[in-house]
């Protein structure tokens, strides 16, 4: 009779938290904090991601259509977004957040609520989700640079903070009132 596996008896080949020993010109103090910075953009971006599937599937009303196909082209992004994070942990020879616990764990993101937010709050949800993950990137991206880590700070810049102001900027247009 075989014993299923769990999280404490699973072999792994690398521990969370740990580095392998990647040849990228980096030292592995350099490479830990840009980890620790990135998974917790990923964790951040898993949340997200999900909190904009959680809107396509549940609005409503007059603009039901067009928020509906914003809500799934958004959350399409984050997932493109999500892998390239993902990615450069891996690069960096860091082991990247993968499931929903991580996200829970890691993420501070406000949670929605279980039942259905009206368009205009999940809207108002969705901007302040983009604005706190670019209060966190910016600064990360910066310490990147400063360790010499080009690669994590292009990343953080040239994808993630263009990606969440564009974003933040459709949904604002939505709840905005005009001049």
């Amino acid at each position: 009779m075989s014993h299923p596996l769990t999280p404490e008896t699973a072999p792994v080949s690398q521990a969370f938290g740990s580095l392998a020993d990647v040849r990228i010109g980096l030292s592995a103090d350099v490479r830990h904090a840009s980890v620790a910075a990135l998974n917790r953009l990923l964790a951040h971006t898993m949340a997200l991601r999900d909190l904009y599937k959680k809107s396509h599937w549940q609005t409503a009303g007059l603009v039901f259509f067009e928020l509906h196909q914003l809500f799934d082209k958004h959350y399409e992004e984050q997932v493109v977004l999500m892998d390239a994070l993902a990615e450069r942990v891996q690069t960096l020879g860091g082991v990247a957040h993968a499931l929903a616990g991580d996200v829970v764990s890691e993420s501070r993101l406000s949670r929605a609520p279980r039942g259905i937010e009206t368009a205009h709050h999940q809207l108002e949800r969705l901007l302040d989700a983009h604005e706190f993950v670019l209060g966190e990137a910016r600064p990360l991206a910066r310490a990147a640079a400063e360790l010499g880590d080009d690669g994590t700070n292009d990343l953080i810049v040239s994808q993630l903070i263009r990606l969440h102001e564009l974003q933040s900027w459709f949904v604002w247009r939505h709840i905005s009132r005009p001049a």
